[in-house]
């Protein structure tokens, strides 16, 4: 072998470790964007059942809202029967008298 075989093929030599060094560095990025990417899954799902959870509490608050509505209301309508009985009852005695 010649002195420029023996040049070429240390220079060959520096580049393979260079590009294997190259993909080792890569492989570890590429774990390590792997190990984010599950983490953020992880987030992602955990706000979906938040969200989800959520929803379902707002959809009941709001559902006790109507019926507490509703029960206003028949209170309120309660209480104008109550009165309304009330004067006939009083219109019938002023007439029994």
């Amino acid at each position: 072998m010649t002195e420029d075989h023996k040049r070429l093929l240390a220079v060959f030599e520096v580049r393979v470790r260079d590009l294997m060094a190259l993909c080792d560095s890569r492989k570890r990025k590429i774990d390590e964007l792997l190990v984010m990417l599950d983490q953020k899954e992880k987030e992602l799902r955990q706000a979906r059942e938040m969200v989800e959870e959520l929803r379902g509490k707002c959809d009941n608050m709001l559902m006790a809202k109507i019926i507490s509505a509703n029960e206003e209301e028949m209170k309120n309508a309660r209480m104008r029967l109550s009165r309304l009985v009330r004067e006939v009852d009083k219109c019938i005695a002023l007439l029994t008298e």
